[in-house]
Protein backbone atom coordinates (compact mmCIF):
# COMPACT_ATOMS: atom_id res chain seq x y z
CA UNK A 1 0.00 0.00 0.00
CA UNK A 2 1.60 3.07 -0.86
CA UNK A 3 2.07 5.87 1.64
CA UNK A 4 -0.41 8.91 2.53
CA UNK A 5 2.45 11.48 0.63
CA UNK A 6 1.80 11.81 -2.70
CA UNK A 7 5.10 11.90 -4.76
CA UNK A 8 4.65 15.76 -5.81
CA UNK A 9 7.82 16.55 -6.22
CA UNK A 10 8.09 13.68 -8.80
CA UNK A 11 5.04 15.11 -11.17
CA UNK A 12 6.47 18.48 -11.45
CA UNK A 13 10.17 16.88 -12.94
CA UNK A 14 8.07 14.02 -15.05
CA UNK A 15 6.30 16.79 -16.36
CA UNK A 16 8.92 19.23 -17.20
CA UNK A 17 10.13 16.05 -18.90
CA UNK A 18 7.83 16.22 -21.42
CA UNK A 19 6.57 20.00 -21.92
CA UNK A 20 8.39 20.21 -25.33
CA UNK A 21 6.14 17.12 -26.79
CA UNK A 22 3.55 17.88 -24.57
CA UNK A 23 3.22 21.88 -26.14
CA UNK A 24 3.96 20.74 -29.52
CA UNK A 25 0.85 18.76 -29.55
CA UNK A 26 -1.16 21.09 -27.85
CA UNK A 27 -0.13 23.55 -30.22
CA UNK A 28 -0.73 21.04 -33.55
CA UNK A 29 -4.57 20.62 -32.46
CA UNK A 30 -4.92 24.52 -31.88
CA UNK A 31 -3.42 24.88 -35.81
CA UNK A 32 -5.57 22.21 -37.10
CA UNK A 33 -9.17 22.36 -35.92
CA UNK A 34 -11.68 19.28 -36.66
CA UNK A 35 -15.13 19.32 -35.60
CA UNK A 36 -17.05 16.24 -33.45
CA UNK A 37 -16.52 13.16 -34.65
CA UNK A 38 -13.79 14.32 -37.36
CA UNK A 39 -10.70 14.49 -34.96
CA UNK A 40 -8.67 12.21 -36.90
CA UNK A 41 -5.28 14.46 -36.77
CA UNK A 42 -5.92 15.32 -32.77
CA UNK A 43 -6.60 11.94 -32.15
CA UNK A 44 -3.29 10.51 -34.30
CA UNK A 45 -1.25 13.24 -32.45
CA UNK A 46 -2.51 12.41 -28.79
CA UNK A 47 -2.06 8.76 -29.72
CA UNK A 48 1.53 8.69 -30.67
CA UNK A 49 2.64 11.03 -28.44
CA UNK A 50 1.48 8.32 -25.35
CA UNK A 51 2.38 5.57 -27.30
CA UNK A 52 5.78 7.07 -27.02
CA UNK A 53 5.99 6.95 -23.70
CA UNK A 54 5.17 3.30 -23.01
CA UNK A 55 1.12 3.80 -23.26
CA UNK A 56 -1.29 0.56 -24.90
CA UNK A 57 -3.32 2.06 -27.21
CA UNK A 58 -6.80 1.26 -28.66
CA UNK A 59 -7.83 2.88 -31.50
CA UNK A 60 -11.73 3.11 -31.88
CA UNK A 61 -12.64 2.62 -28.61
CA UNK A 62 -16.59 2.20 -28.14
CA UNK A 63 -17.18 1.76 -31.93
CA UNK A 64 -16.18 5.61 -32.59
CA UNK A 65 -13.34 6.02 -34.92
CA UNK A 66 -11.02 9.03 -33.25
CA UNK A 67 -11.70 7.73 -29.70
CA UNK A 68 -9.18 6.02 -27.86
CA UNK A 69 -8.08 4.66 -24.62
CA UNK A 70 -4.72 4.60 -23.98
CA UNK A 71 -3.18 2.39 -20.69
CA UNK A 72 -0.55 1.76 -18.65
CA UNK A 73 -0.02 -0.42 -15.22
CA UNK A 74 -2.03 -3.03 -13.79
CA UNK A 75 -3.00 -1.65 -10.56
CA UNK A 76 -6.49 -2.24 -9.24
CA UNK A 77 -7.67 1.27 -8.79
CA UNK A 78 -8.60 2.16 -12.46
CA UNK A 79 -8.38 6.04 -13.06
CA UNK A 80 -10.02 7.48 -16.29
CA UNK A 81 -8.23 10.76 -17.16
CA UNK A 82 -10.59 12.27 -20.11
CA UNK A 83 -9.16 14.30 -23.13
CA UNK A 84 -11.29 16.66 -25.44
CA UNK A 85 -10.11 17.58 -28.71
CA UNK A 86 -12.78 18.41 -30.75
CA UNK A 87 -13.53 22.66 -31.60
CA UNK A 88 -16.50 24.27 -32.51
CA UNK A 89 -17.83 25.76 -36.20
CA UNK A 90 -16.02 28.23 -37.66
CA UNK A 91 -14.17 29.54 -34.93
CA UNK A 92 -12.04 26.72 -34.56
CA UNK A 93 -10.66 25.90 -31.10
CA UNK A 94 -12.90 28.94 -29.03
CA UNK A 95 -13.49 26.78 -26.36
CA UNK A 96 -9.57 26.00 -25.86
CA UNK A 97 -10.18 22.56 -26.28
CA UNK A 98 -6.38 22.19 -27.61
CA UNK A 99 -5.57 23.18 -23.72
CA UNK A 100 -8.06 20.34 -22.71
CA UNK A 101 -6.11 18.00 -24.66
CA UNK A 102 -2.26 19.48 -23.12
CA UNK A 103 -3.65 19.40 -19.88
CA UNK A 104 -4.46 16.00 -19.61
CA UNK A 105 -2.08 14.27 -22.21
CA UNK A 106 0.65 15.90 -19.77
CA UNK A 107 -1.27 14.81 -16.37
CA UNK A 108 -0.92 11.27 -17.65
CA UNK A 109 2.28 11.40 -18.84
CA UNK A 110 3.55 12.62 -15.78
CA UNK A 111 1.84 9.92 -14.07
CA UNK A 112 2.83 7.04 -16.12
CA UNK A 113 6.37 5.94 -14.54
CA UNK A 114 4.32 6.47 -11.35
CA UNK A 115 1.66 3.46 -11.50
CA UNK A 116 3.31 1.03 -10.30
CA UNK A 117 4.26 3.35 -6.88
CA UNK A 118 0.62 4.30 -6.90
CA UNK A 119 -1.24 0.77 -7.52
CA UNK A 120 -3.22 2.17 -10.02
CA UNK A 121 -4.38 1.39 -13.99
CA UNK A 122 -4.46 4.66 -15.39
CA UNK A 123 -6.50 5.17 -18.64
CA UNK A 124 -6.31 8.24 -20.80
CA UNK A 125 -9.65 8.11 -23.00
CA UNK A 126 -10.09 10.19 -25.96
CA UNK A 127 -13.28 11.40 -25.84
CA UNK A 128 -14.51 13.06 -28.97
CA UNK A 129 -17.21 15.28 -29.81
CA UNK A 130 -17.98 17.03 -26.41
CA UNK A 131 -18.86 20.23 -28.42
CA UNK A 132 -21.64 18.15 -29.85
CA UNK A 133 -22.70 14.67 -30.24
CA UNK A 134 -21.90 14.01 -27.21
CA UNK A 135 -18.73 11.71 -26.87
CA UNK A 136 -18.74 10.57 -23.13
CA UNK A 137 -22.04 9.24 -23.24
CA UNK A 138 -21.79 7.04 -26.11
CA UNK A 139 -18.60 5.82 -24.85
CA UNK A 140 -19.95 5.33 -21.39
CA UNK A 141 -22.85 3.02 -22.77
CA UNK A 142 -20.15 1.39 -25.59
CA UNK A 143 -17.97 -0.20 -21.66
CA UNK A 144 -15.51 2.55 -21.90
CA UNK A 145 -15.69 3.08 -18.69
CA UNK A 146 -16.91 0.22 -16.98
CA UNK A 147 -14.40 -0.65 -13.69
CA UNK A 148 -13.58 2.99 -13.84
CA UNK A 149 -13.05 4.46 -10.03
CA UNK A 150 -12.34 8.03 -10.46
CA UNK A 151 -12.60 10.12 -13.50
CA UNK A 152 -11.06 14.15 -13.97
CA UNK A 153 -10.29 16.60 -16.55
CA UNK A 154 -9.93 20.76 -16.82
CA UNK A 155 -11.08 23.12 -18.61
CA UNK A 156 -9.92 26.73 -19.55
CA UNK A 157 -11.54 29.76 -19.07
CA UNK A 158 -11.26 33.72 -18.82
CA UNK A 159 -9.67 34.79 -15.66
CA UNK A 160 -11.77 35.91 -12.90
CA UNK A 161 -13.05 32.74 -11.59
CA UNK A 162 -12.13 30.55 -9.10
CA UNK A 163 -10.89 26.97 -10.14
CA UNK A 164 -12.51 25.22 -6.92
CA UNK A 165 -14.98 23.15 -8.58
CA UNK A 166 -16.53 22.37 -4.98
CA UNK A 167 -19.98 22.47 -5.13
CA UNK A 168 -19.99 23.21 -8.55
CA UNK A 169 -22.06 22.21 -11.47
CA UNK A 170 -23.09 22.33 -14.91
CA UNK A 171 -26.58 22.86 -16.86
CA UNK A 172 -28.00 19.84 -18.39
CA UNK A 173 -28.91 20.11 -22.12
CA UNK A 174 -31.08 18.42 -24.29
CA UNK A 175 -31.01 19.31 -28.10
CA UNK A 176 -33.53 18.86 -30.70
CA UNK A 177 -34.76 19.27 -34.20
CA UNK A 178 -38.66 20.36 -34.68
CA UNK A 179 -39.92 20.19 -38.02
CA UNK A 180 -43.00 21.68 -39.73
CA UNK A 181 -44.37 20.60 -42.47
CA UNK A 182 -46.91 22.43 -44.80
CA UNK A 183 -48.22 22.73 -48.23
CA UNK A 184 -46.04 24.37 -50.97
CA UNK A 185 -47.72 26.61 -53.65
CA UNK A 186 -47.22 29.66 -55.50
CA UNK A 187 -46.73 32.72 -53.19
CA UNK A 188 -48.72 34.97 -56.12
CA UNK A 189 -51.06 32.76 -58.35
CA UNK A 190 -52.56 30.34 -55.18
CA UNK A 191 -50.95 31.49 -51.97
CA UNK A 192 -54.66 30.49 -50.63
CA UNK A 193 -53.50 26.73 -51.69
CA UNK A 194 -50.06 26.57 -49.58
CA UNK A 195 -49.55 26.36 -45.83
CA UNK A 196 -46.31 27.83 -44.85
CA UNK A 197 -43.99 25.77 -42.70
CA UNK A 198 -41.87 28.78 -42.25
CA UNK A 199 -44.73 30.58 -40.58
CA UNK A 200 -44.58 27.18 -37.93
CA UNK A 201 -40.72 28.19 -37.35
CA UNK A 202 -41.48 32.24 -37.09
CA UNK A 203 -43.93 31.48 -34.61
CA UNK A 204 -42.15 29.19 -32.12
CA UNK A 205 -39.17 31.40 -32.19
CA UNK A 206 -41.83 34.23 -31.09
CA UNK A 207 -43.25 32.22 -28.88
CA UNK A 208 -39.67 30.25 -27.34
CA UNK A 209 -38.69 34.34 -27.07
CA UNK A 210 -41.86 35.41 -24.96
CA UNK A 211 -41.44 32.50 -22.67
CA UNK A 212 -37.89 33.81 -21.58
CA UNK A 213 -39.68 36.66 -19.87
CA UNK A 214 -41.18 33.98 -17.25
CA UNK A 215 -38.10 31.35 -17.05
CA UNK A 216 -35.86 31.13 -14.00
CA UNK A 217 -32.41 33.26 -14.17
CA UNK A 218 -30.73 29.81 -14.87
CA UNK A 219 -32.48 28.27 -16.93
CA UNK A 220 -31.77 28.77 -20.88
CA UNK A 221 -32.85 28.08 -24.03
CA UNK A 222 -31.68 28.90 -27.76
CA UNK A 223 -32.74 27.71 -31.22
CA UNK A 224 -31.86 28.87 -34.74
CA UNK A 225 -33.52 28.18 -38.10
CA UNK A 226 -31.97 25.57 -39.95
CA UNK A 227 -34.07 25.70 -43.20
CA UNK A 228 -37.30 27.71 -44.24
CA UNK A 229 -37.44 27.78 -47.83
CA UNK A 230 -35.77 27.87 -51.38
CA UNK A 231 -37.71 31.31 -53.46
CA UNK A 232 -39.87 33.91 -52.91
CA UNK A 233 -42.29 32.56 -54.93
CA UNK A 234 -42.54 29.16 -53.31
CA UNK A 235 -44.51 28.97 -49.95
CA UNK A 236 -42.45 26.41 -47.88
CA UNK A 237 -43.93 23.27 -47.36
CA UNK A 238 -40.86 22.57 -44.69
CA UNK A 239 -38.94 24.62 -41.88
CA UNK A 240 -36.57 22.77 -39.86
CA UNK A 241 -35.72 24.71 -36.12
CA UNK A 242 -32.94 23.31 -34.36
CA UNK A 243 -33.12 23.83 -30.51
CA UNK A 244 -31.46 23.61 -26.97
CA UNK A 245 -32.74 23.83 -23.40
CA UNK A 246 -30.91 24.07 -20.38
CA UNK A 247 -30.86 23.93 -16.27
CA UNK A 248 -29.19 22.86 -13.48
CA UNK A 249 -31.56 20.19 -12.52
CA UNK A 250 -33.20 17.45 -14.51
CA UNK A 251 -36.40 17.36 -12.90
CA UNK A 252 -35.56 21.55 -14.05
CA UNK A 253 -34.99 20.51 -17.72
CA UNK A 254 -37.68 18.39 -17.66
CA UNK A 255 -39.81 20.96 -17.04
CA UNK A 256 -38.53 23.64 -19.16
CA UNK A 257 -38.41 21.08 -22.24
CA UNK A 258 -42.39 20.89 -21.86
CA UNK A 259 -42.55 24.36 -21.99
CA UNK A 260 -40.84 24.53 -24.87
CA UNK A 261 -42.09 22.04 -26.65
CA UNK A 262 -45.21 23.76 -25.95
CA UNK A 263 -44.40 27.03 -27.87
CA UNK A 264 -43.88 24.89 -30.91
CA UNK A 265 -46.51 22.63 -30.68
CA UNK A 266 -48.87 25.77 -30.36
CA UNK A 267 -46.94 27.54 -33.24
CA UNK A 268 -47.45 24.06 -35.95
CA UNK A 269 -51.27 24.84 -35.08
CA UNK A 270 -51.51 28.10 -35.83
CA UNK A 271 -49.90 27.89 -38.27
CA UNK A 272 -51.74 24.62 -39.49
CA UNK A 273 -48.56 22.60 -40.47
CA UNK A 274 -47.14 19.39 -39.13
CA UNK A 275 -44.69 18.98 -36.46
CA UNK A 276 -42.43 16.23 -35.01
CA UNK A 277 -39.36 16.92 -33.29
CA UNK A 278 -36.64 14.56 -32.68
CA UNK A 279 -33.57 14.23 -30.42
CA UNK A 280 -30.01 14.81 -32.26
CA UNK A 281 -27.53 14.68 -29.35
CA UNK A 282 -27.56 12.69 -25.97
CA UNK A 283 -28.96 14.65 -23.13
CA UNK A 284 -25.97 16.17 -20.86
CA UNK A 285 -26.97 15.72 -17.01
CA UNK A 286 -25.11 18.27 -14.69
CA UNK A 287 -21.74 17.63 -12.93
CA UNK A 288 -21.35 15.93 -9.84
CA UNK A 289 -18.07 17.54 -8.68
CA UNK A 290 -16.69 15.16 -6.06
CA UNK A 291 -15.34 16.63 -2.66
CA UNK A 292 -12.05 14.82 -2.10
CA UNK A 293 -11.04 14.79 -5.56
CA UNK A 294 -11.80 18.74 -5.55
CA UNK A 295 -9.36 18.95 -2.04
CA UNK A 296 -6.52 17.37 -4.04
CA UNK A 297 -6.80 19.87 -6.98
CA UNK A 298 -7.30 22.82 -4.85
CA UNK A 299 -3.88 22.08 -3.06
CA UNK A 300 -1.90 21.21 -6.16
CA UNK A 301 -3.95 24.45 -8.41
CA UNK A 302 -3.53 26.29 -5.29
CA UNK A 303 0.36 26.13 -4.56
CA UNK A 304 0.64 27.04 -8.67
CA UNK A 305 -0.59 30.94 -7.63
CA UNK A 306 -4.22 30.38 -8.57
CA UNK A 307 -7.57 31.29 -6.89
CA UNK A 308 -8.99 28.27 -5.48
CA UNK A 309 -11.24 30.40 -3.13
CA UNK A 310 -14.79 28.81 -2.60
CA UNK A 311 -17.58 29.37 -5.38
CA UNK A 312 -20.18 31.69 -4.69
CA UNK A 313 -22.52 29.81 -5.84
CA UNK A 314 -23.41 26.65 -8.47
CA UNK A 315 -24.16 28.95 -11.57
CA UNK A 316 -21.53 29.76 -14.40
CA UNK A 317 -23.55 28.54 -17.21
CA UNK A 318 -22.29 25.61 -19.82
CA UNK A 319 -22.63 21.77 -19.99
CA UNK A 320 -20.78 18.74 -20.77
CA UNK A 321 -20.67 15.50 -21.69
CA UNK A 322 -18.56 15.07 -18.40
CA UNK A 323 -21.74 15.58 -16.51
CA UNK A 324 -22.78 11.94 -17.75
CA UNK A 325 -19.58 10.83 -16.38
CA UNK A 326 -19.99 12.39 -12.82
CA UNK A 327 -23.25 10.63 -12.09
CA UNK A 328 -21.89 7.29 -12.06
CA UNK A 329 -18.02 7.79 -11.31
CA UNK A 330 -16.65 9.94 -8.25
CA UNK A 331 -15.11 12.82 -11.25
CA UNK A 332 -14.14 16.47 -11.15
CA UNK A 333 -14.14 18.94 -13.93
CA UNK A 334 -12.31 22.35 -12.32
CA UNK A 335 -12.12 25.56 -14.85
CA UNK A 336 -8.78 27.18 -15.40
CA UNK A 337 -8.47 30.80 -15.65
CA UNK A 338 -6.22 32.08 -18.50
CA UNK A 339 -3.81 34.99 -17.06
CA UNK A 340 -5.16 38.11 -19.02
CA UNK A 341 -8.27 36.68 -21.05
CA UNK A 342 -10.94 38.85 -20.98
CA UNK A 343 -12.47 37.35 -24.11
CA UNK A 344 -15.94 34.82 -23.64
CA UNK A 345 -15.27 31.22 -24.69
CA UNK A 346 -17.06 30.63 -27.97
CA UNK A 347 -15.71 33.43 -29.83
CA UNK A 348 -13.03 33.81 -32.36
CA UNK A 349 -11.31 35.86 -29.50
CA UNK A 350 -10.75 33.00 -27.24
CA UNK A 351 -9.32 31.01 -30.13
CA UNK A 352 -6.65 33.37 -30.77
CA UNK A 353 -6.25 33.63 -26.14
CA UNK A 354 -5.99 29.62 -26.47
CA UNK A 355 -2.59 30.30 -28.01
CA UNK A 356 -0.47 32.00 -25.99
CA UNK A 357 2.02 31.79 -23.66
CA UNK A 358 -0.41 31.99 -20.88
CA UNK A 359 -2.70 29.94 -21.90
CA UNK A 360 0.07 27.64 -22.62
CA UNK A 361 1.35 28.12 -18.89
CA UNK A 362 -1.85 27.19 -17.31
CA UNK A 363 -2.25 24.43 -19.03
CA UNK A 364 1.07 23.30 -17.61
CA UNK A 365 -0.20 24.36 -14.02
CA UNK A 366 -3.54 22.35 -14.75
CA UNK A 367 -1.59 19.30 -15.99
CA UNK A 368 0.32 19.24 -12.37
CA UNK A 369 -2.88 19.69 -10.85
CA UNK A 370 -5.10 16.74 -12.44
CA UNK A 371 -1.58 14.52 -11.89
CA UNK A 372 -0.97 15.42 -8.17
CA UNK A 373 -5.03 14.98 -7.75
CA UNK A 374 -4.93 11.62 -9.08
CA UNK A 375 -1.75 10.58 -6.75
CA UNK A 376 -3.06 12.14 -3.93
CA UNK A 377 -6.00 10.51 -3.90
CA UNK A 378 -4.48 7.11 -4.98
CA UNK A 379 -1.44 7.39 -1.76
CA UNK A 380 -4.27 7.87 1.20
CA UNK A 381 -5.58 4.30 1.90
CA UNK A 382 -8.68 5.40 3.47
CA UNK A 383 -9.36 7.51 -0.17
CA UNK A 384 -7.97 4.71 -2.66
CA UNK A 385 -10.20 1.95 -0.86
CA UNK A 386 -13.64 4.40 -1.49
CA UNK A 387 -12.32 5.08 -5.18
CA UNK A 388 -11.34 1.54 -5.90
CA UNK A 389 -15.04 0.14 -4.35
CA UNK A 390 -16.91 2.91 -6.19
CA UNK A 391 -15.60 1.15 -9.33
CA UNK A 392 -18.70 1.43 -12.14
CA UNK A 393 -20.03 -1.44 -13.27
CA UNK A 394 -23.83 -0.80 -15.55
CA UNK A 395 -25.02 -3.40 -13.57
CA UNK A 396 -25.12 -2.34 -10.65
CA UNK A 397 -25.34 0.95 -11.59
CA UNK A 398 -28.95 0.02 -13.20
CA UNK A 399 -29.81 -1.80 -10.10
CA UNK A 400 -29.42 1.51 -7.97
CA UNK A 401 -31.16 3.45 -10.63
Amino acid sequence: MPSSAAPTSQLAQNLEAVRPAVLEMARFIHANPELSFEEVKAAAAITSLLEAHGFGVERGTGGLDTAFTATIGSGELVVAICVEYDCLPEVGHACGHNLIAGSTVGAALALAPLVDELGITLKAIGTPAEEHGGGKSLLLDAGAFDGVGLSLMAHPVPEGRTANPAGTSSQAVGRFRATFAGQAAHAAAMPHRGINAADGAVLSQVAVGLLRQQLPDDHRTALFVREAGVATNIIPDRAVVDFECRAFTLPEYESLLSRVRACFEGAALASGTELSIEDIEPLYEPLNQDLQLSEHWNAAFGSRGHDVTPAPDSSGGGSTDMGNISQVIPSIHPMFGIPGATVPIHSAGFTAVADTPAAYEAMFDAAYALAATVAGAASNPEQKARFTAAAYHPASAEALA
